[in-house]
């Protein structure tokens, strides 16, 4: 099933362009250019197909994903292997916050809800850069909060919200992560 949503976006072409670039995602795009030089050589651009799983609970993470193209949906998954999605991130932001925050792995599941492209970052880079205290630290932990944020407006939307609107809700904030105004989705 194709939604298409007709919404004007003067960044589209750019946006869908074959040309893909770290500044695609908000975070690296907003580091100064001697913090962005030092992450460069270090970034590997990589394709994520729907459904590709980044993190599983409790296994070790070993990188941090700038999301360009695409959508990356965290899921908390309950023991009987049921799950329900806690936050979607594309390219506002980073999957892998826990790095940053102290931990080796997280209690979520990272997975592709949309394809796309995404640079990703080896863990130990990410953690030498973000004990440097500098803007990387600063964008990453202002980027968690408004996770945090989402998370909460998600718990809040779940359980005061009819179905509808938690669709719309959910519509709305996917196709504010895609470069353009075309959500594919699978039932």
């Amino acid at each position: 099933m194709t939604i298409a949503v007709a919404r004007a976006r003067p960044d589209t072409a750019a946006a869908t362009s074959s040309h893909q670039t770290p500044k695609q995602n908000q975070i690296l795009a907003a580091l100064p250019a001697e913090e962005y030089a030092r992450l460069l050589p270090n970034l590997e651009l990589i394709q994520l197909p729907l459904g590709t799983v980044l993190y599983e609970p409790g296994v070790e993470m070993d990188y941090v994903y700038f999301p360009i193209t695409g959508i990356i949906s965290l899921l908390y998954v309950m023991q009987n292997g049921a799950s329900a999605e806690i936050a979607l991130t594309g390219n506002e932001g980073l999957v892998g916050v826990s790095l940053f925050m102290g931990g080796e792995s997280t209690t979520s599941r990272a997975v592709a809800q949309n394809a796309g492209a995404s640079y990703r970052l080896k863990a130990d880079i990410l953690r030498r850069e973000f004990a440097l205290g500098g803007p990387l630290q600063y964008l990453a932990l202002r980027y968690t909060q408004a996770l945090m944020t989402q998370m909460t407006q998600t718990a809040a939307c779940n359980r005061h919200h009819t179905l509808d609107q938690q669709l719309c809700r959910w519509l709305l904030l996917s196709l504010d992560r895609l470069p353009v105004d075309e959500l594919t989705m699978t039932q």
